[in-house]
């Protein structure tokens, strides 16, 4: 069972106002925070079903396990452990087959500037119970094994798709390019998994994300990295690339804008201070103009997530930070743009020193159609959700 935790300032958020009359004085709604479990570090999450009961639970890569907390009890299942001998890394959870349930791939054998031999790729094979320990099927890997995605491709088939933070043999962003690894589930997920590459010319990419931008029901993904925001189109057996940003980007989320345009939400650089949104430009294939930078103070800026908070209709923006590598006060903070163009953005802190953010991730978790956030922080060690009262 988890305990309620009370340090969170209470807000209210005149919901009924239309999104071009919200004042910069109304507050960010009401939210309440809730300590879910003491962790270890708390690398990675994401949020759905593994059980099947049609409740979206929290999946959670930590330090040395992989575990899942059940909803609404919160119960903890750890599914897999020691998988390698450094740290878990990453970890992707969806259910790609439509049987209601999540398949679940993991990443370990993190070492941040090892970039030749350290890595590993994992996919869990689910037991009957799935609150029992999950069967490893190790994968081929890339060194520096960072982030992952299932994506939806041709035939609403799901690939793996896995991301490193470096190139294999590059030093700080010199060198190769990372090679991001599209891997294809075999009928037997025991048997060998064929895979092909994404792309291979960005260096020092923290973040990339999946989305669906075009009329075709197969995803792309936005990744963030040295180069800046790339779009990654699939033309029947490869990838076409477009730029977006030129600035080095670390975490990369996109949304829509009162206006009705995409957008999309950076951290700047890779665990940097800035928080800035570009906009969708008026021709294709031109690079995306800058909207607004929304704060250029962060400590360690390390996570995004966008989503109708409020229920105005468009997206707000929630960046956390943890001040780790840059040292100073952590938190979250709540961003929301204000008038039809979002040139005007209101800012609202969620949480100061209690919560330093690792990473974060957004979902309807009680079913009241209300969107809330769950923050895993590293040194903080705790696990902790914001359920929207508004």
């Amino acid at each position: 069972m988890f305990k309620a935790s009370f340090f969170l300032l209470m807000f209210v958020c005149l919901v009924s106002s239309p999104i071009s009359e919200l004042k910069s004085e109304v507050p960010a709604g009401k939210w309440r925070a809730v300590d879910i479990d003491e962790i270890k570090i708390g690398y990675g999450v994401q949020l759905t079903d593994v059980n099947g009961d049609g409740k979206p639970d929290i999946v959670l890569a930590d330090q040395k396990t992989f575990q899942w907390y059940e909803n609404p009890s919160w119960t903890k299942h750890i599914i897999a452990e020691n998988l390698t001998e450094r740290d878990n890394v990453c970890i992707t959870a969806r259910d790609i087959d439509g049987d209601g349930k999540c398949e679940i791939a993991v990443g370990g054998q993190w070492n941040y500037r090892e970039s030749v031999k350290d890595g590993a790729v994992f996919y869990l094979i689910p037991p009957e119970d799935r609150t029992q320990l999950w069967t490893p099927v190790r994968l081929h890997n890339e060194p520096s094994t960072h982030r992952m995605h299932w994506v939806r491709g041709r035939e609403n088939k799901y690939h793996l798709t896995v991301k490193p933070l470096r190139g294999r043999g590059s030093v700080d962003g010199d060198g190769a390019g990372l090679r991001v690894l599209e891997y294809f589930m075999p009928p037997n997920p025991k048997d060998e998994w064929k895979f092909g590459v994404v792309c291979d010319f960005i260096h020092l990419s923290h973040n990339f994300h999946p989305v669906n931008w075009d009329d075709d029901p197969e995803e792309e993904l936005i990744i963030a990295g040295k180069e800046g925001v790339w779009h990654l189109d699939r033309q029947k057996d490869d990838w076409a690339a477009t730029q977006l940003t030129k600035d080095f980007a670390g975490e990369i989320r996109d949304g829509k804008l009162p206006n009705g345009k995409r957008f999309i939400a950076t951290v700047e650089p890779k665990h940097g201070s800035v928080c800035a949104v570009y906009s969708e430009p008026a021709k294709q294939g031109d690079l995306w103009p800058s909207v607004k930078v929304l704060d250029d103070k962060l400590k360690d800026g390390h996570a995004l997530a966008c989503a109708d908070f409020l229920g105005v209709g468009s997206d707000q923006i929630v960046v956390g930070w943890r001040a780790m590598n840059d040292p100073g006060v952590p938190g979250i903070k709540l961003f929301t743009p204000i008038d039809k163009d979002a040139t005007k953005w209101r800012e609202d802190r969620l949480s100061s020193e209690e919560i330093a953010v690792e990473d974060i991730k957004v979902a309807d978790l009680n079913g009241d159609g209300k969107v809330d956030i769950v923050a895993a922080a590293r040194q903080t060690k705790n696990l902790v959700v914001f359920f929207n009262e508004r």
